[in-house]
């Protein structure tokens, strides 16, 4: 029985450490990625000042002289995300409650695993989708110019979002209490207020995680926007914005990287777009983390 217990203690805590390892690690390759983007960027810095590349309302990396402006590309990024959110957490948390706390049985087991099949269908058949099918469309139905704008791209992105909004979002709703549901009932309240007024905020912070993680996918996202935005670096102006071509940040690296001169001001330009995103990626993560907190979710 000793020689067991031993056994046992070194197995513990050799997965302790394994299980610390991998984390230490993660730590340091984030570090690592950081320290890379940061190194090459930091030239394009000393070439132009810091202001100028996020305030410039010109992308123009081959012109004479050449212009770094990254304005356009945030706004595009910000306007194509912003929209798949409009779409994608309505629709997401409407298909969560409904599997969770209306369909019957049967039709919850079918309808999940439908729902999160969006999740393996590459991007780049979304961006075939869009491009070929429903961008044309939408353009004759709209009476648009083009067939490739901001609104195609947040569709397509809501799309790709939904299996992992509406995954996490009905889990935390299906973690309520059962008690809960009963004692509102029990008070004389209907099926939907109950819904609406206590299970719904008891789940808030898994609907937040969920939501953020959406923003995530929709930031990250770049051969479906490559292919349906249509790529202008232009800036958007107002709603007419989103019916218009833009450009993403994600889209302009995976589109020029592979143009641009070795150590060059627009191969660090790329590099710093790539910085830009890391951060915003960063602070994301850390406002979900803040938020679920705050909203007394998962502890970690």
């Amino acid at each position: 029985m000793h020689v067991k217990g031993r056994a046992i203690a070194t197995w513990e805590w050799f997965v302790e450490s394994a299980i610390r390892l991998a984390g230490i690690l993660a730590i340091i390759f984030v570090l690592l990625i950081f320290a890379f983007l940061l190194r090459n960027a930091l030239p394009i810095f000393r070439q132009v000042p810091v202001g100028n590349l996020l305030g410039g309302r010109f992308w123009r990396p081959t012109s004479e002289p050449a212009q770094f402006g990254m304005l356009p590309l945030l706004l595009g990024s910000l306007y194509v995300t912003l929209g798949a959110l409009l779409i994608a957490v309505p629709l997401g948390l409407s298909c969560a409650v409904f599997a969770s706390e209306v369909a019957p049985a049967r039709l919850r087991e079918v309808l999940k695993p439908l729902i999160e099949l969006l999740a393996a269908i590459p991007s780049v058949v979304y961006g075939f989708l869009g491009l070929l099918l429903l961008g044309p469309w939408l353009a004759n139905v709209l009476n648009l110019p083009v067939g490739q704008f901001a609104a195609l791209g947040s569709l397509l992105l809501a799309l790709m979002a939904l299996p992992m909004i509406v995954s996490i979002a009905e889990d935390a709703i299906r973690a309520v209490p059962v008690a809960l549901r009963h004692n509102s009932l029990a008070l004389g309240a209907t099926r939907w207020q109950t819904i609406i007024k206590v299970v719904v905020p008891a789940a808030r912070s898994g609907i937040i995680a969920a939501s953020l993680l959406g923003v995530g996918r929709a930031i990250g996202e770049t051969m479906t926007v490559l292919m349906v935005t249509g790529n202008a670096a232009v800036i958007p102006q107002g709603l007419v914005g989103f019916f218009r071509p833009v450009r993403t940040m994600t889209a302009t690296i995976a589109a020029e990287m592979g143009e641009s001169a070795y150590q060059s001001s627009h191969y660090y330009a790329l590099f710093a777009i790539g910085l830009m995103l890391f951060i915003i990626t960063f602070v994301t993560n850390t406002l979900a983390d803040v938020l679920v907190r705050r909203a007394g979710g998962v502890k970690t």
